[in-house]
């Protein structure tokens, strides 16, 4: 595997995925705005919920793979192992930053 030279919040949000729901949530602005599976999540407290629910579910790991600029967003494709349906799958994470934080993402198939 290669690495890839991510941005600082990108790189400090897939460090902070096997940790806690807290750590992730630091990664984000007060108002940051997290979509995925069709759900929007708002503010710490519901990206540490989001998160929490998604580590109860399932256990899985994150490999970034390939990192694109597109309409002032970072598109970062990833794979995704772990124990839920369909594993591996690579899908796609659009960062939108903001003063050294992310203020959106998009998780999409």
């Amino acid at each position: 595997m290669h690495q890839l030279n991510l941005p600082e919040p990108i790189a400090a949000y897939y460090a902070a995925e096997q940790q806690t729901p807290e750590a992730l949530a630091r990664c984000f602005t007060a108002q940051a705005v997290v979509k995925d599976e069709g759900h929007a999540y708002t503010g710490p407290e519901e990206i540490k919920a989001w998160k929490a629910a998604a580590s109860a579910k399932y256990t899985f790991t994150t490999e970034p793979l390939v990192l694109e600029q597109e309409q002032g967003a970072q598109l970062v494709r990833a794979r995704v192992t772990g124990d839920f349906p369909g594993s591996p799958v690579v899908l796609q994470y659009r960062f939108r930053l903001q003063r050294g934080l992310i203020a959106s993402l998009e998780i999409t198939a």
